[in-house]
């Protein structure tokens, strides 16, 4: 019996109650079956824990914890403040003891204890990143745009889009709390948005959102001290390409073959090939998703189908996956969704 998915769609809530969409994922056709909905306001952002059984989302209360049942449906646990702005990004360390929420408003880091019933306990730390970047449209204050443990399950790494560095932090499991470990740095006003690590973690990958631009670093320890070497610098553009553009999401395939991203403004969403031994990036194609301002995209767990979240449209857009020939193509209508921010596909355990 072929497996069985769900997928998860956060949204922004604007005279709506419901801000996480739930559908069952129909694999064959590339298409997505809504099949229930739930009332949070201003799911910005959703993750799932590394033992795949509870979700959490941003909230403008702070964070919400959900037990996910066999089914795919959700069961409320409850929510937890951050003491603070509504946060952006939402990451679990990888034993799932720690979830950690990045403010893009106030420039901070929230660590929260987890509990074994997977709801959230209270904040163990708190981290404001403090200075001035460069004086250029948004891009002059701490902006923390994404927090992800590095695999090895060491070192909190937190991209801050305003002030055009990566911090990494060691992390005390026993009380939860942050130490500086090391800054990368990324090029002055190229605003490293998201991170995201190979399979066996030896590789760093950071799209930047103003310059259009992904950085490849290798990642290894030597002694107790993290290192960071980059090793390649892509594009997210075509030569040709619409004035104005920002790279927005980041996402790996469900087998760590590909790499995607997508672009506002130019409107387009871009595949690479992930060399196996060296993790270097090969770009595919970058082509367009008919609709505006894809905040996300995600490659159905098949790699046959792909799905683009396009915020100022209020659309999801869906296409059929060439891969030996680097193209897609448009294959169902697209389905009304209020404000899409990201999603996430969640495989299902049968008994």
């Amino acid at each position: 019996m072929s497996d069985k998915y769900v997928a998860y769609v956060s949204t922004y809530t604007q005279g709506d109650n419901f801000g996480i969409h739930i559908y069952d994922v129909d694999m064959e056709n590339g298409y997505l079956i809504e099949k229930d909905k739930v009332k949070i306001t201003n799911s910005s952002y959703v993750t799932i824990s590394h033992n795949r059984k509870y979700l959490y989302s941003i909230t403008d209360f702070g964070v919400e914890a959900y037990r996910i049942e066999q089914d795919g449906m959700l069961t409320v646990l409850g929510n937890a403040p951050i003491n603070g702005m509504r946060g952006c990004y939402l990451s679990t360390d990888y034993t799932d003891r720690y979830l950690f929420v990045a403010g893009y408003h106030d420039g901070k880091i929230t660590v929260l204890r987890l509990k074994e019933d997977g709801s959230v306990g209270e904040i163990c730390d708190e981290i404001f990143h403090k200075g001035w970047g460069n004086i250029a449209e948004r891009n002059f204050r701490p902006h923390v745009s994404c927090v992800k443990m590095t695999r090895d399950n060491r070192y909190l790494c937190a991209a801050d889009l305003g002030m055009d560095y990566v911090d990494v932090y060691t992390v005390d499991f026993a009380t939860g709390k942050l130490k500086l470990a090391d800054i990368i740095h990324s090029e002055q006003e190229s605003a490293p948005r998201h991170i995201k690590f190979s399979k066996n973690g030896s590789k760093m990958y950071i799209v930047h959102e103003i310059k259009n631009i992904i950085d490849v670093y290798d990642y290894s320890l030597k002694g107790d001290i993290p290192e960071f070497e980059k090793i390649q610098t892509v594009s997210t553009l075509n030569d040709y390409h619409a004035t104005g553009s920002a790279a927005s999401a980041l996402n790996l395939s469900e087998d760590f073959k590909y790499l995607l991203t997508t672009n506002s403004g130019d409107n387009s969403v871009v595949l690479y090939g992930i060399d196996e031994e060296s993790g270097l990036l090969d770009k595919k194609f970058c082509l367009p998703i008919s609709g505006d301002y894809p905040k996300d995209a995600c490659l159905f767990p098949d790699n046959r189908h792909l799905v683009s979240l396009n915020h100022e449209s209020d659309t999801m857009t869906f296409f059929k996956v060439d891969l030996e020939k680097n193209v897609i193509m448009m294959n169902h209508k697209e389905i009304k969704v209020q404000k899409p921010n990201c999603i996430i596909f969640h495989k299902l355990i049968s008994e």
